[in-house]
């Protein structure tokens, strides 16, 4: 513990650091928090020659830096950190993606990588792509059978992934995403082992064949295992095979709009709650945002302007309502990312994750949603159906940031009236009234 110098602290009980003389605290028998800090990155970050490597120097710096020295001294006494820092100022080559892909995986490197495309060493690349690409190289090369490895890179490489890409562009691949495909390629994989098991090949499976699969009472992968037969139908890898694609039929379950409405109020005014977390369940009850969506969130994305507080969601911005609006620009202000480099000016994101210059994953955010008793799915299902039986498709879609199709979908299944919408809409008042 040590205070500020500026608070005048009584003599007989506060003294000054050894080593740097300026900082108060209780005790002169060790160096306080700061002077321990630099001294530990020193002997972490230290090279062959005793001194701090150029590309590692402005990491030193912030890391030296930072607000909370406590925090990063813990960091830095963990000793797979120790090592791996050590290990890396000792290698003599530049610090790149390829050394660091060279060092043993886990966690602890995932965020040092992590800390180190924040601070500008190293560049930004989309980690879960890559370790999508390299799992899918290691699924394909497990097969025995040459014509299996060629028909399985065919679907994988130039079907999934190459669609994947596409459909990122700038952005990075989200957990979803990446479960999507690994599960399209295992659905691929355990039908090939399958067929292999029961003496056939994808050229001579019949209907018969696929329709005593389907009888298994083992399945799994149904969807994915379907869609990988129509491919392998549509390419003429396969003959006379039919798997037809289940249409959406509407929403599964009960929609529990009172219980909606309960948690809204709850996540409105219950102030024990954390900011962050009814700000994201706020927005998934009002505005259908999926998780994988709210995360990802910019603060750019917030605007203030004429004493309204807007979100961009869609194409279009959506005014947010109070007390929804000052919950959010508090967020804004208060947000801290979880990482012992950084401040909340530095990151992008609305919800920062726990690592370096990234935002909070889904999964992440679904798990602090569910501690408290809520239920991202079926809520969002809740509000999709109710905004659906309010809202044109075409103006949900725009508001909500979601694909025309599914705004229609959602409205078909709530049946709603919208000759009655457009004649409730010429009655309303022009101003919005505040959530109570």
């Amino acid at each position: 513990m040590y205070a500020d110098k500026c608070l005048n602290p009584d003599p007989d009980f506060w003294e000054r650091c050894p080593t740097c003389k300026t900082t108060w605290q209780t005790s002169t028998h060790r160096p306080c928090q700061r002077c321990t800090l630099t001294q530990r990155a020193d002997e972490v970050f230290a090279g062959p020659d005793r001194s701090v490597r150029h590309e590692l120097a402005s990491l030193h710096a912030a890391l030296i830096g930072i607000d909370r020295p406590v925090t990063a001294v813990a960091w830095l006494s963990r000793p797979v950190v120790a090592r791996l820092l050590k290990e890396i100022a000792a290698d003599q080559r530049a610090v790149t993606h390829d050394v660091f892909d060279e060092l043993a995986a886990g966690k602890t490197l995932d965020h040092l990588r992590a800390v180190l495309v924040a601070g500008g060493i190293l560049p930004d690349r989309d980690e879960r792509l890559i370790k999508l690409e390299r799992w899918t190289t290691r699924t394909i090369a497990s097969r025995d059978d040459h014509d299996e490895r060629a028909m399985l890179h065919s679907y994988a490489v130039w079907h999934h992934l190459r669609r994947l890409r596409r459909r990122l562009g700038a952005d990075h691949a989200t957990h979803l995403q990446m479960a999507n495909v690994r599960s399209h390629i295992t659905a691929a994989v355990n039908f090939l082992d399958w067929l292999s098991g029961s003496g056939l090949t994808l050229a001579t499976c019949t209907q018969p064949d696929l329709d005593q699969w389907k009888a298994r009472e083992d399945l799994s992968y149904w969807d994915q295992t379907g869609h990988f037969i129509r491919w392998a139908t549509k390419t003429r890898l396969a003959k006379g095979l039919a798997f037809g694609a289940e249409r959406w039929q509407g929403p599964v379950g009960p929609h529990d709009s009172e219980g909606r409405w309960d948690d809204a109020r709850r996540l409105l005014h219950d102030d024990t709650l954390n900011t962050a977390d009814r700000v994201a369940g706020l927005l998934l009850l009002f505005y259908a945002q999926r998780l994988s969506t709210i995360s990802t969130l910019t603060v750019d994305q917030v605007s203030e302007a004429n004493g309204q507080v807007s979100v961009r969601l869609g194409t279009a911005p959506t005014v947010l309502p109070e007390p929804l609006a000052a919950l959010v620009l508090d967020l804004i202000a208060t947000r801290r990312p979880y990482t012992v480099i950084g401040h909340a000016d530095q990151t992008p994101w609305l919800f920062p994750g726990q690592r370096p210059g990234q935002h909070v994953s889904a999964d992440r955010l679904g798990q602090r949603l569910i501690s408290f008793g809520f239920q991202p799915g079926q809520a969002r299902s809740t509000a999709l159906f109710a905004l659906a039986e309010e809202v044109p498709a075409a103006i949900l879609a725009r508001m909500l940031g979601i694909h025309i199709q599914v705004a229609v979908q959602w409205q078909k299944a709530s049946a709603g009236d919208w000759a009655a919408y457009a004649a409730d809409v010429s009655r309303r008042p022009c101003s919005s009234a505040g959530l109570h």
